[in-house]
């Protein structure tokens, strides 16, 4: 099984880096390696796997055989672990200047074993306007085995120079039979719950196997769609709204506590504690104050990061528990998402207007955005509720 099988609906996508992982095995071998290049960009929709992608291209360019998904080094890739693999995973809400000069620095290191140094930069949107300044400079003068492999939900997500200078890979979203099938045969999961995770996740496998094997997952997903019919009144709403922030931060909590004891608990080492001899523990612990307090802004940020992307996750599930309404307003002839809550869409499709579910969608659409922005969630989350109202 290689490195690329994964992919699901991504045949044209695979084709391009198979044929680029030949081409960087040509280069290794001295050759020309027409159409291979130091820097791409993996872009598409949530779920259609763009990390997935670009951490199988980054197997094939390290393996010999071109990513034959069974060797030490496609494993030690797909682990995180190669040592010619430096993975970047922002951790917060943004990747700063500091951070990246740093990862310039090391991509900058040549290959340790020959073959090529890999940088793959998840959430590369992530980055501050001047941290995409820096980033551009490596892009544009990068080491000759150095190749940056940068992730982002769409092209426009970063500077127009940064994109002119990376071959696009552009991932789309799998069909609902293509999860199903994945889901049915590599985690044996019944085909008619298989059916019913792909069809609600809409394309996104991470999404599908969590509904498909987690009966918590079901359960969230079941709270979100509840809401639209107990939007009755302003109290309804604002309760709604406290409950989806407070479900958000929970989640955030359970996600980072485990991560940041570790974490802390490490870093604490690091700098001493514990340690025997005079004045050598509370000298090591006072110097480590501050990398100690940058540790825990770090843990912040990711909290927060956690807890939005729960509450995105929430919104797009309200946008398409609305799109379903639309759809069947209109008489598409679309799958529907929630097909299994078809009596709640029926009932708001015959007692509302499709202008009405418009402005609804635009409501969660403007709410995501505001999170963007940084406005306070209860405020944000609050006011959509209250938008969304019936």
């Amino acid at each position: 099984m290689g490195v690329f099988d994964d992919l699901v609906g991504q045949d044209r996508s695979v084709s391009v880096l198979s044929r680029a992982a030949a081409a960087a095995a040509e280069v290794v071998a001295g050759g020309r390696g027409a159409g291979m290049t130091h820097a791409w960009l993996f872009t598409g929709p949530p779920g259609s796997g763009r990390e997935d992608a670009a951490r199988a291209f980054a197997a094939a360019l390290l393996c010999p055989d071109g990513g034959c998904g069974h060797c030490d080094q496609c494993h030690q890739v797909l682990i995180g672990s190669h040592p010619d693999l430096e993975q970047v995973r922002p951790a917060g809400l943004s990747y700063g200047v500091k951070q990246t000069r740093e990862l310039i620095l090391r991509a900058a290191g040549a290959p340790t074993q020959g073959r090529w140094r890999v940088i793959l930069f998840e959430g590369a949107d992530r980055a501050t306007e001047s941290a995409a300044n820096a980033l551009l400079k490596a892009i544009e003068e990068p080491p000759p085995r150095t190749v940056w492999l940068l992730c982002s939900p769409a092209p426009d997500d970063l500077m127009i120079t940064i994109r002119s200078r990376c071959r696009l890979v552009t991932l789309t979203t799998p069909t609902t039979e293509a999860v199903a099938h994945v889901l049915a045969t590599r985690d044996s999961v019944p085909p008619d719950i298989a059916r019913f995770a792909a069809r609600a996740a809409q394309g996104h496998l991470p999404r599908a196997r969590a509904l498909a094997l987690d009966e918590g997952a079901r359960a969230r997903r079941e709270a979100v769609l509840a809401i639209p019919r107990s939007l009755t009144g302003v109290g309804e709403c604002v309760t709604a709204a406290e409950r989806l922030v407070k479900t958000a931060e929970e989640e955030a909590a359970a996600a980072t506590a485990t991560l940041n004891e570790s974490e802390t608990s490490e870093l604490r080492k690091v700098y001493g504690e514990g340690s025997t001899g005079k004045g050598l523990n509370r000298g090591l612990v006072r110097g480590g104050a501050g990398a100690l307090k940058e540790l825990e802004d770090r843990q912040k940020s990711r909290a927060t990061r956690i807890k939005r992307d729960s509450l995105d996750a929430a919104l797009l599930e309200l946008v398409w528990f609305y799109r379903d309404v639309l759809a069947m307003q209109l008489g598409a002839t679309v799958e529907l998402a929630n097909d299994d809550l078809r009596f709640d869409l029926d009932q708001l499709a015959r007692t509302t207007t499709p202008e009405e579910t418009l402005r609804r969608v635009d409501a969660v659409m403007r709410c995501r955005e505001r999170l963007d922005l940084n406005v306070n969630p209860q405020i944000a989350v609050e006011s959509m509720m209250l938008a969304l109202r019936v």
